[in-house]
C-alpha cells in the first residue's frame, strides 16, 4: 500500500490480528500489505504493536515520513526476504569501507577524539566475533582481511530479515557496519553510537560553525537511527 502525498486518513480503527504464524495490522478490518503488495505478516507482537501505533498516530493528513517502522518492515519483506545474499553483500560493503577504520593524521587533534570514540567500538567487535579491522591513516582504501569478511557474513546470516533491514538502515546512516552491529548489543545507547557516527561532521561544525539546515538533517538522521535500533530490539 503506497502512501501518496497529501493523502487523507481513510481509516478509523487500527487493530493487530494473529495471522500466518505472526501478526498483521488491520485498518477498519482490512489487512495492511507491504508497498510491494505482499502480506505484511510480522513475527512478533511488539513489532506489530509498534507499527499499529504508527498508523494510529497519523493525523487527518497522512505524513509518509512518520512511517519509519513500516518502511523497515516492508523492506525486510519485499527486499531482504527476496534476496538475503544480496542484502548481506550490501551490508558487507559498509565493513569494507567502515568509517571507524579511517583516521586523521597522528598530529591532528581530531585523531585523539577518533581514538577515544571509535577504538572501543572496533575492539569490542573484534573481541566479540574474533575479527580484525585495519586502522588506516588517511583515506586510501585498505582491504579488510578475508577471514573477517567471512566471519561477518556468518554473523549477518544468523540475523532474521527484519534485523537485517534495521542493520541496513543503521549502517547506511552511520557509514559503519561496526556501529550498526554495536546497536544490537544489550545496553547499547543510540545517542552514544550516533555521536561516534557523526564525530567528523560535528568536529567540522565546531570548527566552522553550525548551519540550521545541517542541524535539522542531523536531528532527522538521529531519529531514523534510533527508530531502526528500537525496531531491531522489538524483533527478538
Amino acid at each position: 500500500m503506497e502512501i501518496a502525498r497529501e493523502m487523507k486518513r481513510f481509516w478509523k480503527q487500527v487493530t493487530v490480528e494473529a495471522a500466518g504464524g505472526g501478526y498483521l495490522i488491520a485498518l477498519d478490518g482490512r489487512a495492511v500489505k507491504t508497498q510491494g503488495g505482499a502480506a505484511q505478516v510480522l513475527p512478533t507482537l511488539p513489532v506489530a504493536k509498534a507499527l499499529a501505533a504508527e498508523w494510529a498516530g497519523q493525523g487527518e493528513t497522512i505524513d509518509p515520513a512518520k512511517f519509519i517502522l513500516r518502511d523497515l518492515a516492508d523492506f525486510a519483506i519485499d527486499s531482504v526476504a527476496a534476496d538475503r545474499p544480496g542484502a548481506i553483500e550490501t551490508l558487507l560493503r559498509y565493513a569494507e569501507t567502515d568509517t571507524l577504520c579511517y583516521r586523521a593524521d597522528p598530529e591532528d587533534a581530531l585523531r585523539a577524539r577518533q581514538e577515544e570514540l571509535w577504538e572501543p567500538l572496533i575492539m569490542a567487535a573484534e573481541a566479540r566475533w574474533d575479527l580484525h579491522f585495519p586502522r588506516v591513516t588517511g583515506i586510501v582504501h585498505q582491504r579488510v582481511p578475508a577471514p573477517t569478511l567471512a566471519r561477518l557474513c556468518k554473523v549477518l546470516d544468523a540475523q532474521d530479515d527484519l534485523t537485517l533491514s534495521a542493520l541496513t538502515t543503521m549502517a547506511s546512516l552511520a557509514a559503519s557496519l561496526i556501529i550498526a552491529l554495536a546497536a544490537l548489543q544489550d545496553g547499547a545507547d543510540a545517542d552514544s553510537l550516533w555521536a561516534a557516527a557523526e564525530l567528523e561532521e560535528q568536529w567540522q561544525a565546531d570548527l566552522w560553525g553550525r548551519e540550521e539546515e545541517a542541524e535539522d538533517r542531523r536531528a532527522r538522521r538521529l531519529v531514523a537511527f534510533g527508530a531502526a535500533m528500537g525496531f531491531a530490539g522489538l524483533v527478538g
